[in-house]
């Protein structure tokens, strides 16, 4: 799909300005070493864990690339889902992702994202990956975050799985409570951009209001094809439209096998029982612990079982995208606006600890 004379370009966070409109000269983009130093640091321990798949018995070396093996396996296929999605967002027209989101800001378009984040079956990177692109094709910020926000674990898969976690009932609650986050904050996030003290989308000022959604998905299915090499290009554009995700996704598993070498995992049992103080560690772990959401669910499980504390697992499962460094960096990076990132959490955390406390008590 051919793009609009100055509309915004997306182009990865380390490149040099981009001006596709009037022919100016670019400088060349700077490699990524950030990407490739993490890539390259999880390609060796991943084959060191291959090699000796009995390391988390072993020393803390031994330790760190057991880890990597057990993230990586369970995180691998939900960023490539999201690298797949993001190639073919690429190639929906904006107006028409727009008609099915709904171009207007208010409760129905924000159900609509909120809803769309559920039914996707993907974890929270590939989550992340498809929202960055869905931010890209022109959704307010209220509608990327409730996007984001109503399903960091709520994939059908992962809720069946936790289900037979905790139960049929807690996992209908916390599905029905992050729901509610999710279209809450998204409806301050709205309000915050009215008021201009966030910064408007600047796709959204390319947005046609006035196209015929039936008439658009007749002329995408007209014009869409199935070929080798059309997938090959569309994996493509998605790895290219999923790099900042994919590095801060590979740092994520580093940081978190890091963690588990200096801090045992049976501690969780111990630490963080239902109580105020057991609810702010929950929060400190959620936030220092870059798990996707299949790491995510089993601790959030034994948070609930062995520590008899229903709010921090709550907390754990939702607080983990609320002020995940890999969210607020890619969403930076996206929408160049380090006010949109860090509101996240400040919008969004309060309203977790709140309901956190209610369920310890409930």
């Amino acid at each position: 799909m051919a793009t609009e004379c100055c509309e915004p370009q997306t182009q990865a966070a380390d490149a040099s300005p981009v001006n596709a409109c009037h022919g100016e000269a670019v400088s060349k983009p700077r490699p990524d070493w950030f990407l490739y130093l993490c890539l390259g640091a999880v390609a060796a321990l991943y084959g060191a864990g291959q090699l000796y798949p009995g390391a988390v018995h072993g020393g803390a070396l031994q330790i760190l690339a057991g880890s990597v093996v057990e993230l990586f396996n369970k995180m691998w296929w939900g960023m490539a889902l999201g690298v797949f999605f993001v190639g073919l967002l690429a190639r929906i027209p904006r107006d028409l992702v727009m008609s099915v989101l709904g171009y207007r800001k208010g409760f129905k378009s924000l159900l609509r994202a909120t809803l769309a984040g559920v039914l996707l079956d993907l974890c929270s990177h590939g989550i992340l990956a498809v929202g960055m692109k869905l931010y890209e094709r022109g959704a307010s910020a209220g509608q990327l975050m409730a996007f984001l926000l109503a399903s960091p674990w709520n994939s059908f898969s992962l809720t069946l799985i936790l289900m037979g976690l905790i139960g049929v009932g807690w996992t209908l609650l916390f599905l029905l409570l992050s729901l509610l986050i999710g279209l809450l904050s998204g409806t301050i996030f709205d309000h915050l951009v009215g008021r201009k003290v966030l910064p408007e989308n600047p796709w959204r000022e390319h947005l046609d209001e006035t196209a015929d959604s039936a008439l658009l998905w007749s002329e995408f299915r007209a014009g869409w094809s199935f070929s080798a090499v059309g997938l090959g290009n569309l994996l493509l554009d998605g790895v290219r439209g999923s790099r900042v995700v994919i590095r801060w996704a590979l740092f994520g598993i580093l940081l978190a096998s890091l963690l588990r070498v200096l801090v045992p995992e049976d501690a969780f049992a111990t630490w963080f029982g239902a109580s105020i103080a057991g609810l702010g560690l929950t929060l400190l772990a959620a936030t220092l612990i870059e798990v996707c959401s299949e790491g995510a669910t089993p601790l959030a499980a034994d948070l609930m079982n062995r520590a008899a504390a229903p709010g921090n697992s709550f907390t754990f499962l939702m607080a983990g995208v609320a002020t995940d460094y890999t969210e607020i960096m890619s969403i930076r990076e996206t929408a160049s606006s380090w006010k949109i990132a860090l509101f996240l959490p400040l919008v969004s955390v309060p309203q977790i600890l709140v309901l956190g406390f209610i369920l310890n008590h409930f």
